[in-house]
């Protein structure tokens, strides 16, 4: 799968642009956590390869960037969690979700 890795606090400009195209998928992953491991594979397990024509996935490893995660709580008004997902459209977060409550359905219907 084609993610996007988000390293660079310019990027969040890049993710508006993009998403008054497409909207943006942004996953925040904690690498030191089980749960967030187990709601990343889950989402990887449903993602399909044509999904990418609906949605940019962007991919942030929260742990190593976590300027990147408080940044992104900042501009998108998105209280932060982890692991997280937000869905930017037209450079707003209209949808966010954590924990066991990422679902692949939930993601999709919103696109």
């Amino acid at each position: 799968m084609d993610w996007i890795k988000l390293e660079n606090l310019s990027q969040l400009e890049q993710i508006k642009k993009i998403s008054t195209e497409k909207p943006v998928l942004i996953f925040k992953h904690s690498t030191r956590c089980s749960i967030s491991s187990m709601a990343f594979d889950r989402l990887l397990r449903n993602w399909k390869q044509e999904d990418t024509e609906k949605v940019t996935p962007f991919f942030l490893d929260l742990i190593r960037y976590r300027n990147i995660s408080d940044q992104i709580s900042s501009v998108f008004g998105v209280y932060h969690q982890s692991p997280q997902i937000i869905l930017i459209k037209e450079g707003q977060a209209i949808y966010d979700n954590s924990h066991m409550g990422i679902s692949y359905p939930d993601i999709m219907s919103k696109v």
